[in-house]
């Protein structure tokens, strides 16, 4: 895997806790910051395939969709009949 230097700016308290942090995993300084980065660009992607999940769920489903959701619910219904 290539690699590529960079020079960041962070707030000193930042910096120091991720030098604590790193001598604790016993990692590279700069093996942190390319986990905190991997882990934002994972969350930014997964809060993106939400947005795309809800989107599609807002969206008023056909009128064969709707039928096969009420046969489903009857089925459901006779089936947990008289469970509660």
């Amino acid at each position: 895997m290539e690699t590529i230097k960079t020079a960041i700016s962070i707030q000193k308290s930042l910096f120091e806790k991720a030098e604590d942090l790193a001598k604790k995993m016993k990692v590279p300084r700069s093996r942190i910051y390319a986990l905190a980065l991997q882990d934002y660009f994972r969350r930014r992607e997964n809060k993106n395939l939400l947005a795309q999940i809800n989107a599609a769920q807002e969206e008023e489903p056909e009128a064969s969709e709707k039928n096969l959701r009420q046969k489903s619910k009857r089925t459901h219904r006779r089936l947990v009949e008289g469970e509660w």
